[in-house]
């Protein structure tokens, strides 16, 4: 990767362009239950999933309201962030953010190019096994690691796509796990019950880590404090290790 400094000219024709490329994979919305394509990629571009240590966000509600009020803490100890969530409202840009804003048009075109000949690589490499290649999910997550590599910053915020234990970013080892709310959701692919739903979030929880998480149903709560006790993470669980002190209203909800 380049670490030379890269004007932030607004290059909307290429981020259509590369935009249309990722949309001509699979969809976001077709997880396969696998790590090993995303781990492939990001080890062949130098490990670039281990730049810069991690916090890890999943749950069903709040995962980005989350991710941008860490986003907010870090900036404020003059720390340089790098964010990755879903979706987005307007630009595919907005998904990998640095320092609380998009990345710009220049450098978002300009690594996907620099990526694309070893993305075609492993898709090539898993194609001949009988595998899918990868998906817009798989692909961009490689991006956004690949953008914070090549930045650099000093701690990345992923979001989860889709639950946890088999969702894209959990090839990054985080030292911290971050559980917002956990509800029914995605239940075609996560499972029908709360249990099966917090086991799947709970794998992102890794060994001597740190968890984080919001007040949860008994049973979800239950499920997250067996897996950090087994990972050997410390943990820390709303209206537990620690509390909200005041709650304001804001539009879309509270904070």
């Amino acid at each position: 990767m380049s670490e030379m400094s890269y004007p932030a000219i607004p290059n909307p024709e290429g981020v259509e362009r590369v935009y249309g490329e990722l949309l001509a994979r699979a969809p976001e919305n077709k997880m396969a239950p696998r790590l090993d394509a995303v781990r492939r990629a990001v080890e062949i571009l130098g490990d670039v999933h281990r730049a810069a240590p991690v916090i890890h966000i999943t749950g069903t509600n709040g995962k980005t309201s989350t991710a941008r009020m860490i986003e907010s803490l870090l900036l404020a100890h003059d720390l340089r962030t790098g964010r990755f969530t879903s979706p987005h409202l307007e630009s595919v840009t907005e998904r990998i953010s640095i320092n609380g804003e998009p990345v710009p048009d220049a450098t978002f075109v300009r690594v996907w190019d620099e990526i694309l000949p070893y993305l075609t690589l492993v898709d090539e490499e898993f194609a001949a096994r009988g595998e899918p290649k990868l998906t817009f999910f798989e692909s961009i997550t490689v991006l956004a690691f690949a953008i914070f590599a090549d930045e650099p910053v000093d701690v990345v915020i992923l979001e989860v796509g889709i639950g946890g234990s088999w969702d894209s970013t959990n090839v990054a080892d985080g030292i911290v796990s971050v559980v917002a709310p956990v509800g029914l959701d995605h239940t075609d692919m996560l499972g029908d019950s709360l249990a099966e739903i917090a086991t799947e979030k709970a794998g992102i929880i890794k060994p001597d880590g740190y968890l984080i998480s919001a007040a949860q149903d008994p049973e979800v709560a239950t499920i997250l404090l067996d897996t950090a006790r087994k990972q050997n993470a410390k943990y820390a669980f709303e209206g537990v290790e620690f509390g909200v002190v005041e709650r304001a209203r804001a539009v879309g909800g509270s904070f």
